[in-house]
């Protein structure tokens, strides 16, 4: 096999064989291929996509690079879920202890965040003495007593992955969908959970901005992980607005914790509980609506709050910071962003609010930037609501005074009001699963009727048809 004649074919339009594509990865990723050959293959691929069974191909070559989690002593309950990232969006923080006190066994490695999008590690790490690193014996030891272990990704899993991901960075080649599944779902794969739950964001802080998009991700990740053999879905959910009031790694613990005790912002309990309910339903217990009260019943009965305490305690965490957040990191300046007129927040472009986020300390520019785990947004007016000049729209949190006029400057420009209050978003748009993509989202569309308006009923529409068409004259090739 010679690269160039790899590149050749793919530039033309032709599928890869399975054979061609592990030898491809395995040679890049022992470094025999030069990253400029590498580099053509890609663009050869973000111009010409791949076939289900490249992705397939793709992902599964690139799981096999490295370490492969074997989570077979926990049997068929194992359910791992993964969320391509926004604002705000603390699910897992939730969604995990939910389903581990109903009975699953969630074995999670999670990443770090960079640029606008918040990492649960980051996260889980402003709580005082919690261990984000743990040897694999005691990983399993926390889930066996608690059914549940977030940890930080290992190094060594899926590393073809993290060379690719380098090098797509500065090639433009990270926006192809075949290539964001494959790097998704080979780490899932590798991370050895019988079933995967997807949250597909899409919106102004997402990476897939358009519907169209996220239904198109979202359906070559379930194709790639039912391939491989995995029960999977996925849940697209809206990232135009931030999910919560918090955004900063402290400020999104203690919200979390407010929706495990049965309080907290409304949306954030409902993409936490739909996540929750369709992981339980992959590992078979029940069908949506009965994992759905199993979901609500532990959040009610105190056990998804004491599953997370339990797994803080066993991970080295002070637990007693969750039932009072005044001991979690506290920042030491503050500023109250004020309406300069009256009437209704049309829009937020949550991207920017994270990037002011981000400015105050909570996130990361770089991979060597240093998070403040105090730092962050509290958002006290969103999307649709009605305002009064001189209301408080949001306080801003730092212990970096300096940065809180530039932040200050960004989260205004994120907002628009107008007169006028702006159709209702709807906060969970579809579910794509293997038995029928197409009748899993309709059948979501009669659930949601209440919160979209028939203009927006036609958008999900188009973009499903839009979606079977292109996908159909792919299939034909």
């Amino acid at each position: 096999m010679r690269m160039y004649d790899l590149i050749t074919k793919k530039k033309r339009g032709e599928p890869l064989a399975a054979s061609e594509i592990c030898a491809m990865v395995e040679g890049f990723t022992k470094g025999e291929i030069p990253d400029y050959q590498m580099a053509a293959m890609l663009m050869a691929i973000c111009f010409r996509s791949m076939t289900e069974e490249e992705m397939r191909a793709l992902t599964l070559a690139m799981a096999a690079s490295g370490d492969e989690v074997d989570l077979s002593a926990f049997g068929g309950s194992t359910v791992d879920k993964h969320s391509t990232g926004g604002v705000g969006d603390k699910t897992t923080l939730i969604a995990c202890p939910i389903v581990a006190a109903a009975g699953g066994r969630i074995a999670k490695m999670s990443g770090r965040g960079l640029g606008h999008t918040g990492g649960t590690v980051d996260k889980l790490e402003s709580i005082p003495g919690f261990q984000t690193t743990l040897s694999r014996e005691d990983f399993f030891a926390v889930i066996e007593k608690t059914g549940l272990s977030l940890i930080g990704q290992s190094g060594e899993l899926a590393p073809a992955d993290k060379k690719l991901y380098a090098l797509r960075d500065v090639t433009a080649t990270v926006d192809s969908i075949p290539l964001i599944a494959a790097s998704i779902m080979s780490k899932k794969l590798a991370a050895g959970s019988a079933a995967i739950v997807l949250d597909v964001k899409t919106g102004s802080g997402a990476f897939m901005k358009t519907l169209d998009d996220a239904l198109a991700l979202a359906r070559a990740m379930v194709a790639i992980g039912e391939g491989a053999g995995r029960k999977t879905s996925a849940v697209i959910t809206d990232m135009d607005v931030p999910l919560g009031s918090a955004v900063g790694n402290a400020l999104e613990v203690a919200e979390a914790m407010e929706v495990l005790q049965g309080r907290g912002p409304a949306d954030l309990r409902e993409v936490s509980l739909a996540l929750a309910a369709d992981m339980l339903r992959l590992i078979g217990r029940g069908d949506f609506a009965e994992c759905q009260r199993l979901a609500e019943k532990a959040i009610e009965d105190g056990s998804a709050f004491c599953t997370f305490a339990a797994m803080v305690e066993a991970q080295g965490g002070d637990a007693s910071c969750l039932d009072d957040p005044g001991k979690l990191p506290q920042a030491a300046f503050h500023l109250e962003i004020l309406a300069d007129r009256a009437g209704y927040i049309t829009h937020m472009d949550a991207e920017t609010i994270g990037r002011a986020a981000c400015m105050l300390g909570a996130g990361r520019e770089t991979k060597e930037s240093v998070i403040d785990h105090a730092a962050g947004i509290r958002i006290l007016k969103k999307t649709g609501e009605a305002i009064e000049a001189k209301e408080v729209l949001a306080v801003l949190c730092t212990n970096d005074e300096s940065r809180l006029a530039p932040a200050a400057a960004c989260y205004t420009r994120a907002l628009e009001i107008a007169a006028e209050p702006p159709e209702k978003r709807p906060r969970i748009f579809a579910r794509v699963t293997k038995e029928s993509f197409g009748h899993a989202e309709r059948a979501h569309e009669e659930a949601a009727k209440d919160v979209m308006s028939d203009a927006l009923l036609a958008e999900i529409r188009a973009a499903m048809a839009r979606r079977e068409e292109k996908e159909g004259g792919a299939d034909g090739r």
